[in-house]
């Protein structure tokens, strides 16, 4: 799975001269928290939602309303911008998500060279975990707890492909070292017959649902 499978492909783009409350209004209008920065389709930064907030009047400020305008129409997104490490469209999306995490971002620009071609979000990333795990698609949710070797998943698959059970997804969980979790999506409607052989074979069904 990787970025370019699931990243937000010609984002909304300011450039770094673009005032704070104009910014903020494109925020608002397309229901977005992220504006890459950039000259000349060239990646200089990223600003946030959070970061325009933080250049914005407290509520509790003194000013007068044309203050205020007056004030912010001179502070523009170079003051809150921010540089951010890029990805590349064959990033993964294990690494893209690392990253946010490590620097406590919800986005990251994806970039061919110093072009700007996209954009990463947390929200793309959960999109991308939904459908790792087939949510939504027809059939069951199987899990089943097993000491993780060599064949192990080949052995499974074939008990399913026996009953001639169309498999939509599967996804391994390693517990400890030694047990792994298969989750699976299994386009069956009855699934107590496969249960049976499973468990017959030595496999522990934990989960169904």
């Amino acid at each position: 799975m990787f970025v370019r499978d699931y990243m937000a492909r010609a984002p909304i783009t300011i450039e770094k001269d673009t005032p704070v409350f104009k910014a903020l209004s494109i925020m608002k209008n397309n229901k977005i928290r992220h504006l890459p920065v950039v000259s000349k389709g060239k990646l200089l930064g990223i600003v946030t939602e959070k970061n325009l907030f933080y250049l914005s009047p407290s509520p509790a400020t003194s000013l007068s309303i044309f203050e205020i305008n007056s004030l912010m129409a001179e502070i523009t997104v170079a003051e809150a911008m921010k540089t951010v490490q890029a990805v590349k469209p064959d990033t993964t999306l294990e690494e893209a998500a690392l990253l946010m995490r490590e620097h406590k971002i919800g986005g990251l620009p994806v970039v061919e060279g110093d072009v700007l071609v996209g954009l990463i979000t947390e929200s793309d990333i959960f999109d991308a975990m939904v459908k790792m795990f087939g949510y939504g698609k027809p059939g069951i949710r199987m899990v089943i707890e097993a000491k993780d070797r060599v064949g192990l998943i080949a052995d499974i698959t074939k008990i399913i492909k026996d009953f001639d059970i169309v498999i939509r997804s599967i996804v391994t969980i390693d517990k400890d070292d030694t047990k792994t979790d298969i989750v699976l999506r299994l386009n069956v409607v009855d699934p107590a017959p496969l249960v049976a052989a499973l468990e017959s074979n030595g496999f522990e069904v934990s989960y169904i649902i």
